[in-house]
């Protein structure tokens, strides 16, 4: 494919590939005292101390009591030290509220057992129509049940872990002290973590103790990638692919499986044994999506899921023959016969043919019949649910036209299908034939699916070219050439270029592609719906298409959608 230049994708960059360091990344420590445990059994909030500090620097502090309004219990009172006429004179929360907010805008909210805290900012935020910002929040006591073991401290408190990391505030229940507490806690377990390779706000917010020291070790794995969108490859000592993953930064991507919870074991021990890794940078994230795709299909990476054998597939053809049939095919042929398909698995692909012999009384014998045969009819044909060509009782005529029927209803309008199947159904379920009911559905389901996924595959397929563009939030133009349903160039237009000489280029440098037979004649059914998709993006322009891109406004689609 033509183009590598990096350009801004027009997904919002996930957290794990962003990698804000932690030295870059302003925290509002946070700690609130109330009078009781949820502010939904009336409990209101009496303190809010907060401490704003960026990379190991104090910003400023924040402090209030809050008039609650009703009596502090007793218990509280002796726990915190806030009495009743300590708070007679403090701001209410409506006041309270809006200032502490303003101190924290565009900061990390810090807390120890947040979801406490932010529980009760939150709500009376709502109770006061204050939009809320959308913190990140990060919970002190999630990262310390990672860091902290249980032979240095007995439990997770705040009181347990200030001495952990030797705190110059010792926690006392009063929200700013707490707060600095805290500030120190969260310190000592950056500087901790720092030296296991986490320097990250993401890679703090995943770490996991469960990740093997041998597993940290191999993070130099990631230092030759670039900070570029792209596809990666785990390879073992003797370069075999073991995984195929995508990224919009390949080296934070990377690095995040050495040093981030790894929450699926087979990746966890894919890390283990991989001893290198390569980065291909991309020009757009189709390009990527295409490339895994075509690696995985390639390389077949044991540790790869999906996509792994794109070659297994089932097709549902209608044969060309003096007396039709449906059959189930794993490839194409350039037999002049109609195919729908692929189809997800072959129980889908039967349950497809299911569905259409329900509706359709052609014969389901295999083998080749003559134009004159003479075999003894089947028990379908006693059965009235074959027309029974084989021995003589049906006319070519009407057997082609029922052939007619159903070639319409695979290639362009699926409605006769529908409606009896949909009968069908309705008597069942009035007859409390639940089961059979179910059954009549997902046939129903397979062949609206196979059908609507072929039309969309064919109506690209056949185009020799397509040419599209689509602006991205950076402002710059990302471009892709698709030839008979195959990505053959991606590129951005570089700022300042001519538009029109940028796609030209891009043409002439494109893959050649050639025709061939079938619904996905020159990729996978996968590269092309993933290029669909692209396509059928709100703000994509079609620069070029050479051939026809339709699809049939009675198609399958406008069933498929009941069953998404």
């Amino acid at each position: 494919m033509a183009g590598t230049t990096t350009t801004q994708w027009e997904q919002q960059r996930s957290f794990d590939e962003l990698g804000r360091p932690l030295r870059d990344v302003t925290f509002c420590v946070v700690d609130l005292e109330t009078t009781g445990g949820t502010p939904l059994d009336g409990s209101m909030i009496t303190e809010i101390g907060a401490v704003k500090v960026r990379g190991g620097e104090v910003l400023g502090e924040f402090q209030t009591l809050v008039n609650p309004h009703t009596a502090i219990p007793p218990f509280i009172a002796v726990l915190t030290g806030i009495t009743n006429g300590m708070v007679a004179d403090a701001p209410p929360i409506t006041a309270a509220l809006p200032a502490f907010l303003e101190f924290a805008a565009g900061s990390v909210l810090v807390a120890h057992n947040a979801k406490f805290d932010v529980g009760f900012l939150r709500h009376f935020a709502q109770q006061q129509d204050i939009p809320w910002p959308g913190f990140e929040v990060l919970d002190t006591v999630k990262v310390a049940r990672r860091v902290v073991t249980r032979d240095e401290a007995p439990n997770h408190k705040l009181s347990s872990l200030a001495r952990v990391f030797r705190s110059g505030t010792t926690p006392n229940h009063r929200a700013l002290a707490d707060a600095r507490a805290t500030v120190d806690v969260l310190h000592g377990m950056m500087e901790r973590l720092g030296g296991l390779g986490v320097h990250t706000l993401e890679e703090l917010q995943t770490y996991s103790s469960k990740v093997a020291a041998a597993q940290r070790r191999k993070r130099h794995l990631a230092d030759r990638l670039p900070h570029a969108p792209g596809v990666y490859m785990f390879c073992d000592e003797r370069s075999r692919v073991l995984y195929v993953g995508t990224s919009k930064d390949l080296r934070r991507r990377v690095r995040s499986y050495f040093t981030a919870s790894e929450t699926r074991s087979r990746i966890g021990e894919m890390v283990q044994i991989a001893a290198s890794v390569t980065g291909i940078t991309c020009a757009t994230a189709l390009e990527a999506e295409v490339r895994e795709l075509r690696l995985i299909a390639e390389h077949k990476p044991s540790y790869n899921r999906r996509s792994r054998h794109p070659e297994k597939m089932t097709f549902l053809k209608l044969t060309r023959e003096p007396w039709p049939r449906l059959s189930l095919v794993n490839r194409v042929l350039d037999d002049d016969a109609d195919y729908v398909g692929p189809f997800s698995s072959r129980g889908a692909a039967e349950s497809c043919l299911a569905a259409l012999h329900e509706v359709f009384p052609i014969r389901q014998c295999s083998g080749r019949l003559g134009k004159r045969p003479s075999r003894s009819a089947c028990v379908l044909a006693e059965m009235g649910r074959c027309l029974s060509p084989c021995d003589g009782s049906a006319d070519s005529d009407t057997y082609a036209a029922v052939v007619r029927q159903l070639r319409d209803a695979l290639l362009r309008d699926p409605d006769d299908v529908v409606e009896i199947v949909n009968e069908k159904m309705t008597t069942l379920a009035e007859q409390e034939r639940f089961e059979e009911a179910g059954v009549q559905r997902d046939r129903l389901a397979s062949f609206v699916r196979a059908a609507a996924r072929s039309q969309r595959l064919t109506s690209l397929t056949r185009c020799p070219e397509v040419v599209a563009a689509r602006r991205e939030d950076d402002g710059r133009w990302t471009v892709h050439v698709v030839r008979y349903g195959r990505l053959a160039a991606a590129g951005v237009i570089p700022p300042g270029a001519l538009a029109t000489a940028y796609v030209d280029q891009l043409r002439a440098s494109a893959e050649t592609v050639l025709p061939a037979v079938g619904p996905v004649p020159a990729a996978t059914a996968e590269e092309s719906e993933r290029i669909l998709r692209w396509l059928e993006q709100p703000g994509v322009r079609l620069v070029e298409v050479d051939g026809e891109w339709t699809c049939p406004v009675a198609g399958a689609g406008r069933e498929a959608r009941r069953f998404a």
